[in-house]
């Protein structure tokens, strides 16, 4: 190691090189020769350790490095849906990180960055996810030595304390309809519901399949025969324009299925593709730009409707009803785990049936539906042998 010392505008002090990795040279300055020889040696050694140096580390910002760990995120062959989620994700990580060097992220200002989520009221499944992502995000930076400890490692998420108002809210009876619920909102359908309304709502429900699933539904997986429906793909709509739709597989292996149906919804679609096809021969006639793709729940120009159109339909239909919870098309999946439970199908089969391969929701619906269930038969025992309790005296 070569070492000097030279005369700046503020002083002397020691400047010391040597050849690190690569034969790069490595210099430092310091107030003694000891200490700039001491932080030539710790240099090099780091260098030896990650490969970069430390220069280079301090240039990567995080929207950069975020931007690049997304690539890499999108070759893994998750779905397009998964990517736009971590895009926003990383979007609310860049408020606190953008211009900031990976390098220079400690674990406190982490934390400072989940507690600051907590304080504006951001959803708790949403910190949830941006931890998430954010700590694939440092694991890939610590993969390319750009930094030797992952912030994330060790930070919590806060826990909000929770209301009255909370615990309603997030309640698992808010995820699906009851019987009664279901059966006005059916009735509502018939009586003020728009064209395919009928179609639509009634296989959600009484399938569980979800809404991707559904508008992707095309001619061949309607087996009237058998009565069954083949779900082997959903439709996936990033940009909501009716000409850009993606056929994707379905969430998980275990979405492939084939579900048995109610002969009236069998017939019911039967009625619906007969329809199409007919319309189909009339529309080719006026005009080329027909997309024949033989969706069942397709426009008067044979595009798909998107879950959006889903979505607004069923809106509408609610205000007709006295129904308070904020349901969502995906809501009818959760509604027939719930009918299933109560005609005392098993555990494994709903999951099997509506293609659940993480037990976890399924799970939670069946509980309640069953609990509940026990707590009626006490009632029904009770207004069956009520001539018998009337004999007890006080």
């Amino acid at each position: 190691m070569h070492c000097n010392q030279i005369q700046t505008k503020k002083g002397k002090v020691w400047f010391c090189m040597e050849y690190g990795p690569g034969g790069k040279q490595v210099k430092r300055h310091g107030k003694t020769k000891k200490e700039a020889k001491k932080r030539v040696e710790e240099e090099i050694k780091r260098r030896e350790r990650t490969g970069i140096t430390s220069r280079q580390s301090k240039k990567i910002t995080f929207n950069k490095f975020a931007k690049e760990w997304l690539k890499a995120y999108a070759l893994t062959g998750v779905k397009r849906g998964s990517v736009r989620v971590r895009e926003k994700e990383i979007n609310i990580l860049n408020k606190y990180f953008s211009k900031t060097p990976v390098a220079k992220i400690t674990h406190l200002k982490y934390q400072d960055m989940l507690n600051d989520l907590s304080k504006k009221e951001y959803e708790e499944s949403t910190i949830s996810g941006v931890n998430t992502c954010a700590g694939m995000i440092f694991k890939f930076a610590k993969r390319n030595k750009l930094i030797e400890d992952n912030p994330r490692d060790g930070a919590t998420i806060p826990k909000k304390r929770k209301t009255i108002n909370s615990v309603k809210k997030n309640s698992i009876e808010n995820k699906y309809m009851e019987s009664e619920e279901l059966s006005e909102f059916l009735n509502a359908v018939i009586k003020i519901g728009l064209e395919l309304d009928k179609e639509r709502f009634y296989t959600l429900a009484f399938s569980g399949m979800r809404p991707g699933e559904l508008v992707a539904l095309k001619k061949h997986d309607i087996d009237v025969k058998n009565k069954t429906i083949n779900i082997d793909k959903t439709l996936y709509n990033e940009n909501n324009n009716m000409k850009e739709y993606e056929l994707t597989p379905p969430k998980n292996n275990g979405s492939y299925r084939v579900i048995g149906m109610d002969e009236k919804i069998i017939i019911m679609l039967k009625k619906l593709i007969h329809n199409n096809d007919v319309h189909k021969m009339k529309y080719r006639n006026l005009a080329d730009d027909f997309h024949d793709q033989d969706f069942v729940f397709q426009r008067k120009n044979g595009y798909p409707f998107l879950t959006k159109n889903l979505a607004t339909r069923m809106k509408r239909i609610l205000k007709y009803t006295g129904i308070e919870k904020k349901l969502t098309p995906h809501s009818f999946r959760h509604t027939h785990i719930s009918m299933l439970t109560e005609s005392g199908v098993d555990l494994p089969t709903i999951m099997q049936r509506v293609g659940h391969e993480d037990p976890d929701t399924t799970l939670k619906i069946y509980t309640h539906v069953t609990n509940k269930m026990k707590l009626r038969s006490v009632e029904k025992v009770t207004t069956h042998h009520s001539d018998l309790l009337e004999k007890i005296t006080f």
